[in-house]
């Protein structure tokens, strides 16, 4: 491990950035109950603290997610082993209509990674066509550029993109 004060520095900058989304995936994944919640953000971050030589705030969104859905299941089996309790409305038992909601958030902290890969022009096409949904013609006035550009830039971008993602492993080429 790195020397500690480096390593309390880590925590404190993986708390700034990351306490409130994932408090936020916590509570959904327990049906709201914002005591465990907290205490899956708090051993969350221990785990980071143990891992700091590892880990550097700008990439650490995908690993905290990853432990953090972890703890919430290792929650659940142990609940489950417990014996049979009544059952309780607001349950703390993963909820059934979000099964997908930490794949889909672990999707998007690696495109968002790859996209920082990409040249500014290639990503402000990407950002204006896919993300804010404007035509080529709209996303072109809205950037100052002929439309022929806009299809020239994206087309490559899309292209360059493909490629960062495949090189994280996340698409098969």
């Amino acid at each position: 491990m790195g020397p500690p004060a480096a390593d309390d520095d880590l925590v404190r900058e993986l708390y700034r950035r990351y306490r409130r989304p994932l408090l936020a995936y916590a509570m959904r994944a327990v049906g709201g109950d914002h005591q465990r919640a907290e205490d899956i953000v708090q051993e969350t971050l221990l785990r980071a603290w143990r891992n700091a030589d590892a880990l550097h705030p700008e990439h650490a969104g995908p690993w905290l997610y990853t432990v953090a859905k972890n703890l919430v299941i290792s929650g659940y089996r142990r609940q489950s082993a417990r014996a049979t309790e009544i059952p309780m409305e607001g349950s703390d038992a993963l909820r059934a209509e979000h099964p997908d909601e930490f794949d889909r958030v672990l999707q998007g902290w690696q495109i968002a990674e790859a996209m920082r890969c990409l040249s500014r022009d290639h990503r402000t096409v990407i950002v204006e066509l896919f993300y804010r949904r404007r035509t080529v013609s709209e996303a072109a006035a809205v950037l100052g550029i002929p439309p022929g550009t806009v299809k020239s830039r994206s087309f490559y971008a899309l292209r360059a993109l493909r490629d960062a993602l495949e090189e994280r492993g996340v698409t098969e080429p």
